[in-house]
Order: C-alpha cells, then sequence, then structure tokens
C-alpha cells in the first residue's frame, strides 16, 4: 500500500465518455486528511500513517485525543484512522492529503460499512430458495429447511441461519478511479462501494492491481 485517504460516500451517479458511452460512478468526498501521527518501528513497534477527517470542535473529542491533536499542530477531527504505508517519508506530521495523491485510472480497494438491514431470514441473508408451495410442507415457506442428519443430534457450527445481517466490514478490491476533481475534493470511482449515503469510506491502491 504506498497512498490512502478517508471520504465520505456521497451518492452515485453517471458520467459519458467521449464516445457517448455511460460509466456508473460513485462520488466519494474525500480528504483533505490531515497527518496526525506518524508511527515508526522503533518507537511504536510498527510503522503507520494516522489521518483524520472532518472537522469538528474541540467539546467532541476527549482529552487524550484532544492532546494529540494539539501536539500535531491540527484541528480536532471526527475520524481517526491508521494505515501502513510502504513509504512513509514524503508525509509529514501537520500538513494535508488530499485527491491529488491519486489520478485518473488509478486502481483503489474501498472499504466501509455495509447498510444493516436487521434480522433476516435465510433467503435474504444467503440467498436461499424457497421450499416447496404444495400441501406438507407448510405452514412456513421462507424457512431454513433441512440442517442434515439426525445422527449427530446437533447443528453444526456456521451452518446458514437466519441472524443480523449486514453492518459488517466490506473491502471491494480494484476498482477504477475515473476521475479526481481537485476543486471539490471528490473521487468518481466506477460502480458501487459498500455502505449507506454520508457514511465514512477508506480508499487506498489496490493489492490486487497489475
Amino acid at each position: 500500500m504506498n497512498k490512502a485517504i478517508i471520504g465520505r460516500k456521497v451518492g452515485m451517479t453517471q458520467i459519458f465518455t467521449a464516445e457517448g458511452k455511460v460509466i456508473p460512478v460513485t462520488v466519494v468526498e474525500a480528504g483533505p486528511c490531515p497527518v496526525v501521527q506518524i508511527k515508526t518501528v522503533e518507537k511504536d513497534g510498527y510503522a503507520a500513517l494516522k489521518l483524520g477527517f472532518d472537522e469538528t470542535s474541540e467539546k467532541r473529542v476527549n482529552k487524550p485525543e484532544l492532546g494529540q491533536f494539539k501536539k500535531a499542530g491540527v484541528k480536532p477531527q471526527k475520524v481517526l484512522k491508521e494505515f501502513r504505508l510502504n513509504d512513509l517519508s514524503s508525509y509529514e506530521v501537520g500538513k494535508e492529503v488530499t485527491v491529488e495523491v491519486f489520478k485518473n485510472g488509478d486502481r483503489v480497494d474501498v472499504a466501509g460499512t455495509s447498510k444493516g438491514h436487521g434480522f433476516t431470514g435465510v433467503i435474504k441473508r444467503w440467498n436461499q430458495h424457497r421450499l416447496k408451495e404444495t400441501h406438507g410442507v407448510g405452514p412456513v415457506h421462507r424457512e431454513v429447511g433441512s440442517l442434515g442428519s439426525i445422527n449427530p443430534a446437533r447443528v453444526f457450527k456456521l451452518m446458514h441461519m437466519p441472524g443480523q445481517y449486514g453492518h459488517e466490514r466490506v473491502t471491494v478490491q480494484n476498482l477504477e478511479i475515473v476521475k479526481v476533481d481537485a476543486a471539490r475534493n471528490a473521487l468518481l470511482i466506477k460502480g458501487a462501494i459498500p455502505g449507506a449515503k454520508g457514511s465514512v469510506v477508506t480508499v487506498c491502491d489496490s493489492v490486487k492491481a497489475k
């Protein structure tokens, strides 16, 4: 990983190429992200870059965080995230990371918290089929169905069952940045990314890009 930034999902739209081809894109308001701390192997045991996002007031952060912001010389930030980058020599505490670290055509991995759907059944959660709509099957046709042999007399772990669906960290890999809008601090990323509108996401260069 060589570059990363924190952003907020704005929503989806579409743009057109010069040939008239339509491209669905997700707009991400990314940065500017001030560098709050640069961790080193000698002092912290590992090398990482800590970035902040979304400026807030001092009364909305605790005292340890406030002291960290004052030491770095940056205003309090609502979101703090660490990134283990390969090269930290070009970063400096107090400076800002903007969308200009990326360029058109870059491949990125976008991570965020998926939409929460609450307690759901196996059809919505695991994409299972309905049971037969015949006599003797009911009264419920959307239930789990057979869970295996009666011999173990128990349900094995990791069986597909009803339960909490969504609201978990999801990463979509190898997406393409169609356009970098430095004037609006926006990234236009081809395709869909996880999370609801207004949710916080992280954008890093792809680990699978050739």
